[in-house]
């Protein structure tokens, strides 16, 4: 992986991280076209570069980090199943994120669900709400629907804010805690892919090309989120999300088209 091809990757990322439409997906697709050999630092490296991703979250509502101790107690309940998940399911995990027909399935699935379901959240979510209405019980259960995006092409932030959307949440604040919850998991996430990185390769330190490919895509990654959070919030509370299913079925019919003519053939598929 170059330079350039890292650029494009943190944008990718930047873009769709915290849209409803997969970054992950996105980030394979992306890979697979540009020809990007997969191999352990290219893995740590999308991963990792999502630490700039978050920072983006931390500046943008950083007066909102400031809050009692119940907010982080309850943002830990909604982390707390992908990490039960995530470290149960690992190896089924990552045996799906070798399939970008899994990818292109769930793109298209999500994009369904958003058709059908947009109507229905936006006439139940007129009344605005706060991160304050947000209990134990609503807490937890979008941390389970969380899980869910581990599959894939399904989408983190498409799977936490259905599930802020089915617990009454308004589509503003099931965005915005989609946004919270994204720190400590992609935190996390970026910490052991790291460590994980370290330890296979039995190094203590990165060398100085890999150190400039995580530092312009955190720094790529950062301003572009930033940009997209502010974009996404206007657009989804004025429109809602049916842009973004017609969107998600576009590409997924596009990806099986692709895959039905023998393209992936000839290339290497992304494996992140």
């Amino acid at each position: 992986m170059n330079l350039l091809q890292a650029i494009i990757l943190a944008i990718i990322e930047g873009l769709t991280e915290f849209l409803p439409v997969s970054s992950t997906g996105h980030m394979i697709i992306g890979s697979t076209l540009m020809g990007i050999e997969s191999d352990r630092f290219v893995k740590v490296f999308t991963v990792a570069i999502q630490f700039g991703a978050i920072l983006s979250v931390v500046v943008l509502y950083w007066r909102r980090f400031f809050q009692n101790l119940t907010f982080y107690l309850r943002l830990f309940v909604a982390f707390l199943p992908a990490v039960v998940f995530g470290l149960l399911l690992k190896k089924q995990i990552d045996a799906l994120l070798e399939n970008i027909v899994v990818v292109a399935a769930a793109l298209i699935v999500g994009g369904i669900i958003f058709l059908l379901l947009d109507d229905f959240f936006q006439r139940r979510s007129r009344v605005e709400t706060t991160t304050d209405d947000i209990n134990w019980r609503k807490a937890l259960n979008i941390g389970l629907f969380q899980v869910i995006s581990m599959v894939p092409g399904v989408s983190r932030s498409a799977a936490t804010i259905i599930g802020g959307l089915t617990q009454g949440l308004s589509p503003r604040t099931a965005a915005e805690f989609s946004f919270f919850l994204a720190v400590p998991t992609m935190f996390a996430a970026t910490c052991k892919s790291l460590w994980d990185f370290m330890e296979e390769n039995q190094v203590s330190t990165l060398t100085q090309q890999e150190i400039l490919l995580l530092t312009v895509g955190n720094v790529v990654a950062f301003v572009v989120a930033m940009l997209a959070i502010k974009g996404f919030v206007s657009y989804l509370t004025r429109h809602g999300f049916k842009v973004f299913g017609y969107y998600r079925i576009a590409v997924g019919t596009l990806i099986l088209a692709l895959w039905a003519s023998g393209y992936f053939d000839d290339v290497q598929v992304g494996n992140f």
